[in-house]
């Protein structure tokens, strides 16, 4: 079923911009993911849930960026001890960084990616590591049209980072542009160049926002005249989904209680929820039964407005919980539906997932004609 609308909103696109012509699928959906923990979590699951949503909904091309060389670049580390001697162990010539690490993140999070539900033959999973060669005459079109102080000002960079971080929102921009994808977007027929005047919609988490208004402003310098949105990409943005602790910020890698992530078991699950999913209910049972929950700090009703399908349900627990009336009128009670909820879609991602290994990644990410 599609996502609550008040967990997606649009935000950059006006209506007048989504008039594509018609004829062949004239759009194509591209998100990514930055590979920084082999364990992936909830919040990380939600916006390719959407977009899985999505791609099903317009039956049209995806591509999905890894950004291996984004994690490296501003979380990598060199150690000289781990270098090779050049002559001896199992690889005498390495580096004394760790970019492999990411590397193997990638094909770590591509198998969760993958069990999200998209259309095979629709979608082109890339590393950066890879495939940035294929981009790169769009990057090097991007570099051209942004100032260093463009960059600076956005991200608040400055004379201490190093140049790849000044660089990369090239790399996440190039993907924007069906042109950067010519075997993949492109035609097996005599559709030559069709890939260039295709539109790009971008479901993503909100904190990807300045990534793509930088690309919007720079647009119309990477493709033909004629193309039907002046080559600027449309955004969906998705909420931040809460952590446990409370219904503001950002759910953490680094924090294990934060977060439920796709490799926790039933217990783990059921523990998280019931020990640290922050309440909205009142001290005492009888300040509930008279004031109800506050449902807009409840982190339990939070997460089932997110992942509950039955809209009716959700709309009874809201009901109940809120007035402190009805089986649901207990923090108890909503943590209890909330951690089946949660056992059911992790159980069912981990099912899809253990089918997905190694070879299995490497089909999805050969590049190749989409259909």
């Amino acid at each position: 079923s599609p996502p609550d609308e008040g967990e997606v909103a649009g935000n950059v696109v006006a209506p007048s911009e989504m008039a594509v012509p018609s004829g062949p699928c004239p759009i194509y959906l591209y998100t990514g993911r930055g590979p920084s923990s082999a364990a992936m979590h909830l919040g990380h699951l939600v916006p390719f849930l959407f977009t899985a949503w999505l791609q099903r909904a317009f039956q049209c091309p995806l591509v999905i960026q890894m950004t291996d060389d984004e994690k490296f670049i501003f979380k990598g580390e060199y150690d000289p001890e781990r270098s090779g001697d050049g002559s001896t162990g199992p690889d005498p010539c390495r580096t004394g960084d760790n970019l492999d690490h990411f590397a193997n993140l990638t094909m770590e999070n591509a198998r969760d990616i993958i069990a999200c539900g998209f259309i095979k033959d629709k979608t082109f999973l890339f590393s950066d590591l890879d495939y940035v060669g294929r981009m790169y005459p769009n990057i090097v079109r991007i570099w051209k049209a942004v100032t260093v102080n463009q960059v600076n000002g956005v991200f608040g960079f400055d004379g201490m980072s190093n140049i790849g971080k000044a660089a990369f929102p090239a790399v996440q921009a190039a993907p924007s542009f069906g042109s950067s994808f010519p075997n993949v977007l492109g035609s097996e027929d005599d559709d030559a160049g069709r890939e260039a005047n295709l539109a790009c919609l971008i479901p993503c988490a909100i904190d990807q926002d300045p990534y793509f208004r930088l690309t919007r402003d720079v647009a119309h310098k990477l493709v033909p005249r004629n193309h039907p949105l002046g080559g600027k990409p449309a955004l969906i943005h998705s909420k931040f989904f809460p952590p446990l602790q409370g219904a503001t910020g950002k759910m953490s890698s680094s924090d294990a209680n934060s977060a439920i992530f796709l490799t926790d078991t039933p217990e783990d699950i059921e523990r998280k929820i019931k020990v640290h999913a922050f309440s909205g209910g009142r001290e005492t049972k009888k300040l509930q039964e008279e004031l109800g929950a506050d449902l807009d700090v409840d982190v339990s009703f939070q997460w089932l407005r997110f992942f509950l399908e039955d809209d009716d349900e959700l709309a009874r627990i809201g009901r109940e919980y809120g007035s402190g009336k009805g089986e649901y009128w207990s923090t108890g009670a909503v943590k209890a539906r909330l951690v089946e909820v949660l056992k059911e879609i992790v159980s069912e991602h981990l099912g899809r997932r253990s089918g997905v290994d190694d070879g299995v990644v490497r089909e999805w990410m050969t590049e190749r004609f989409l259909k």
